[in-house]
C-alpha cells in the first residue's frame, strides 16, 4: 500500500469560529478504529501527536481504539502507552499466564445462564491487563472520550461517555464468539466496531479537524486455506469495511489514515513488535497530511525536530 493510499486528507476551507482563526490551535477530534491487535498501530499516532505538540480536544474509539484512546485520554503519553502495551503483550508466556488466570472456571461461567465455549469474560481480561488509570470513570479523564458499543437487543450503535469506564471499554471490545457480551446499566452490549468500525462521525460541531485511523484491514491470501476462525474474523473485516465505505460516501474526516497492518490477524497481540515496526510509516503519513491541511500547526515543530537532530 502506498503512502497516497494510506492517507486521504480532504481539502476544505477551515471552519469558521474562534478556534479556526489562523494562529490559534483548532479543536481536533481523534477517531481510533477497531481491529484487534492491528489497532496497536494507533500508538504511532499518539506518539506523533506528542512529537508535534498537538493535543486532541476529544477522542472517539471503537474496540481496541477505545482502549488505546482511553489511555491517552487518561493522561498517558504515546510513549507510556507503547511501554505499557509492550510490557503487557511482548512477553508471550506472561500474556498466556494472565489470560489463564481469568479464564472461566466452569464452562457455564463463560456466559451466565448459558452453555457456550470460547467466550471469556472481557471485563476480567481488561481488569487484568489495563493500567490503573483506566479503572475509573469517564469524568476523571483529562480528554473527553466517546466509546462505541453495540446494543445487541436494541439493534443499534451506542456512544458511551459517562459513568464507569472499565465496563464501557469492555462493552466496546466484546468481540462476538470470543468474549461474552457485557451488561451495563441493564443493556447487553457487544463489540462497538460492529456498528462503528471507525467512529469519525461522532464529534459533530465540537471539533474543527477530524483525524481518523482505520485498522480494520482486509483478508489477505496466505499459504494455507483460512481456518474457521480466520473466515469468521475475515467476514467481519469485510462487513466493517463496507460500513466504513458507506459512511465515507456521506461524510469524510479531514484526514483518514490506514497503517500497514493487513497481514496481521485480530489476535496477534504477541506480535506487537512486528505490528509496530511495519506500521511505523503512519507517523510520516500523519505529519504530511497535517502539513497539507494546516501547515501552521506543524511546520515550526518539524523545523525544531530537524534542528535538534543536526
Amino acid at each position: 500500500m502506498t503512502a497516497k493510499e494510506r492517507v486521504a486528507p480532504k481539502t476544505k476551507t477551515p471552519p469558521s469560529g474562534r478556534s479556526a482563526v489562523l494562529g490559534e490551535m483548532p479543536r481536533i477530534g481523534l477517531a481510533l478504529g477497531g481491529g484487534g491487535a492491528r489497532g496497536l498501530a494507533h500508538i504511532h499516532i499518539l506518539e506523533e501527536l506528542d512529537a508535534l505538540g498537538i493535543r486532541p480536544t476529544m477522542i472517539a474509539g471503537s474496540s481496541i481504539g477505545a482502549l488505546i484512546g482511553a489511555g491517552y485520554a487518561a493522561g498517558m503519553s504515546g510513549a507510556e502507552v507503547r511501554d505499557y502495551a509492550v510490557g503487557a503483550f511482548g512477553r508471550k508466556v506472561d500474556t498466556l499466564r494472565r489470560v489463564f488466570q481469568v479464564r472461566p472456571t466452569r464452562l457455564g461461567d463463560a456466559v451466565p445462564g448459558n452453555f457456550h465455549l470460547g467466550q471469556f469474560n472481557i471485563e476480567n481480561i481488561l481488569a487484568a491487563f489495563l493500567p490503573e488509570q483506566l479503572h475509573s470513570r469517564f469524568e476523571d479523564l483529562e480528554i473527553p472520550l466517546l466509546v462505541t458499543a453495540t446494543d445487541y437487543y436494541g439493534h443499534r450503535g451506542c456512544v458511551l461517555e459517562k459513568g464507569d469506564l472499565l465496563s464501557a471499554l469492555a462493552a466496546s471490545a466484546a468481540v462476538p464468539a470470543l468474549f461474552a457480551p457485557v451488561r451495563r446499566e441493564g443493556t447487553l452490549y457487544i463489540d462497538g466496531g460492529i456498528c462503528s468500525p471507525v467512529p469519525f462521525d461522532l464529534f459533530g460541531d465540537r471539533v474543527d479537524i477530524v483525524i481518523a485511523v482505520d485498522v480494520v484491514g482486509i483478508p489477505r491470501r496466505g499459504p494455507k486455506s483460512p481456518s474457521s476462525i480466520d473466515l469468521l474474523f475475515g467476514a467481519t473485516q469485510l462487513m466493517m469495511q463496507s460500513i466504513t465505505a458507506s459512511k465515507l460516501a456521506r461524510k469524510q474526516p479531514d484526514i483518514m489514515l490506514r497503517p500497514a497492518i493487513d497481514r496481521f490477524r485480530v489476535l496477534d497481540f504477541a506480535r506487537i513488535d512486528q505490528v509496530l515496526d511495519e506500521s511505523r510509516n503512519v507517523r510520516l503519513d500523519l505529519r504530511e497530511a497535517l502539513l497539507r491541511l494546516r501547515p501552521e500547526l506543524v511546520a515550526d515543530r518539524i523545523v525544531e525536530r530537524f534542528s535538534a537532530q543536526s
